[in-house]
């Protein structure tokens, strides 16, 4: 079974930078669209950023300009690059990934399977 274990969380100030990453234990090529979430306390959970196939990538308005996303096949590794981090960012940061599921004969097509990291905490104070 394929898992995908963040790192690279921490503490940093206001206008400080933070890289994180995602390694993914199996064939991370299972996985067409990747992203990075976070949940705040007492907050949904919400996307920062996302990646799909050969490098499309979507940012939340609020880190856009400030957090990069990539991803690195041969390292099996999603990484987000955060400069400029505000108090506001911090959260918990969880790597997804998307996968192809089981056949779903009703609708004649694949259905998509979601995996979750554990999380990684991010602290910026000001």
């Amino acid at each position: 079974q394929v898992q995908l274990v963040e790192s690279g969380g921490g503490s940093v100030q206001a206008g400080g930078s933070l890289k994180l990453s995602c390694t993914v234990s199996g064939n991370i090529l299972v996985y067409n669209t990747m992203g990075w979430f976070r949940q705040a306390p007492g907050r949904q959970r919400e996307l920062v950023a996302s990646i799909k196939g050969a490098g499309n990538t979507t940012y939340a308005d609020i880190v856009k300009g400030r957090f990069t996303i990539s991803r690195d096949n041969a390292q099996k590794t999603l990484l987000l690059e955060m400069n400029s981090l505000k108090p506001e960012d911090t959260a918990v940061y969880y790597c997804n990934g998307q996968r192809q599921g089981q056949w779903w004969a009703p609708r004649r097509a694949y259905l998509t399977e979601t995996d979750w990291g554990q999380g990684t905490q991010v602290t910026v104070s000001s």
